[in-house]
């Protein structure tokens, strides 16, 4: 049976790499789209059966683009979360005498990757011009047409692959410890192998005349020592300082635990809207197979 697969592109990006980590069969089709809400609403109108988006950086955090979407714009589960180390690597078009750093005069790429490499690009190109693009596939694809700009891409290993471009430098991100979280989400269920950890997500809204509710949350969770592994505030856009909170579990969802949780906080006048529960694959930087988090 066919599934079809969104993911941020053009063909060369982190984005797919993650989503052909452990989506292999052979009639599973990957069709690039060019920003995050194209991927989220193309799933969402049932155009394909899954989304795969970036959802978090370890260096830089959230991703807001897809936070706010998944919050604002879309209901669609999340079915399941892929890690996978990210390194950057910088390129240029093929021509016939190699481009030399100085003569540089434009770095093109996703404004997260150009965030990961900023001690590289102070020290070696703070003379040349940033540019921000979709993805840092389409910033490779850019720079490999304008083959007599002194142009240069911040672009996966896959897309310096993809795309004719020549490899000027290897792993530029700043830290080593560089992964990105991403998500699959779509309505219909979907088949994964098994994993060792499991996640909840939901998506919090404090009454605005309750003081102290974020601390009663937060104990609702605590007492029944499930542990969080992350809270964010992002705007209700409804007015300043609104916020909803977006909190990850440590825990799958079950029948006593998790439901307790949710009905004491719903009984402190909060809403609750509950974003997916889902296996988490990590794939781990030196290793060539899909490793479970331990």
């Amino acid at each position: 049976m066919e599934r079809t697969f969104a993911f941020l592109g053009p063909r060369g990006t982190n984005t797919e790499e993650a989503a052909r980590l452990i989506f292999r069969g052979e009639s599973d089709v990957f069709r690039p789209y060019r920003t995050i809400p194209d991927c989220l609403e193309a799933a969402s109108e049932g155009k394909v059966d899954y989304a795969v988006v970036p959802w978090e950086n370890s260096l830089e955090g959230s991703v807001n683009l897809t936070l706010d979407w998944i919050i604002h714009k879309i209901d669609l589960p999340i079915l399941s979360e892929l890690i996978i180390p990210i390194s950057h690597q910088l390129s240029c078009a093929k021509r016939e005498y190699p481009l030399a750093l100085p003569d540089v005069t434009k770095v093109l790429s996703h404004p997260q990757a150009v965030a990961q490499c900023h001690g590289f690009l102070r020290d070696h190109l703070s003379h040349a011009e940033i540019e921000y693009v979709s993805s840092t596939a389409e910033a490779a694809r850019l720079v490999s047409e304008h083959t007599e700009e002194p142009w240069v891409a911040i672009s996966a290993m896959q897309a310096v692959h993809t795309y004719p471009v020549t490899l000027l430098k290897e792993n530029i991100e700043d830290a080593e410890n560089n992964f990105t979280r991403f998500i699959v989400l779509g309505e219909k269920p979907l088949v994964l192998p098994e994993a060792d950890a499991h996640k909840t997500t939901i998506l919090v809204t404090l009454p605005s005349d309750f003081p102290g509710a974020l601390h009663q949350v937060l104990s609702a969770f605590s007492w029944r020592r499930l542990n969080l592994s992350r809270i964010e505030s992002r705007p209700t856009k409804t007015g300043l300082g609104n916020y909803h909170f977006v909190i990850d579990i440590e825990h799958k969802m079950d029948d006593v635990l998790l439901p307790g949780a949710f009905a004491e906080m719903e009984a402190l006048g909060c809403q609750v809207r509950f974003l997916g529960t889902y296996p988490v694959f990590i794939k781990k930087r030196n290793g060539v197979e899909l490793s479970l988090r331990s």
